[in-house]
């Protein structure tokens, strides 16, 4: 098993930026996989990034490209999503993901089937 905690959400004003963390505990031998996804209200969960455990391949969805970042720190078993420029549209709850399962080396999978283990959601809310 692995555990994940999200960390770093918050209310922000648009235009501003914020970082998520997400510690992860376990058996994190077996992640080759690390993801966001993000849910708002009345929406299905949707893909955010994602992030080889081991290259650092990254992928990001085109809603955000250019505007967030996801990173890693192995050493520490800590995965980022940089969030710059933020908008009103990315108020949502935010889901730190991990894969145990390996797909690809690039890109790394954007399908909430294809990861195992899940966190329990941080809030980010952007306010116009």
């Amino acid at each position: 098993q692995v555990q994940l905690v999200e960390s770093g959400g918050g209310l922000v004003q648009a235009g501003g930026s914020l970082r998520l963390s997400c510690a992860a505990s376990g058996r994190t031998f077996s992640v080759y996989y690390m993801g966001w996804f993000r849910q708002a209200p009345g929406k299905e969960r949707e893909f955010v990034a994602a992030i080889n455990w081991s290259g650092g391949n990254t992928y990001l969805a085109d809603s955000v490209k250019g505007r967030f970042t996801i990173s890693r720190d192995n050493a520490r078993n800590m995965v980022y999503l940089q969030m710059n420029s933020l908008k009103p549209e990315d108020t949502a709850v935010y889901y730190c993901t991990a894969g145990s399962r390996y797909y690809s080396d690039y890109p790394p999978p954007s399908r909430q089937g294809q990861y195992d283990y899940w966190g329990q959601g941080t809030q980010v809310t952007v306010s116009s």
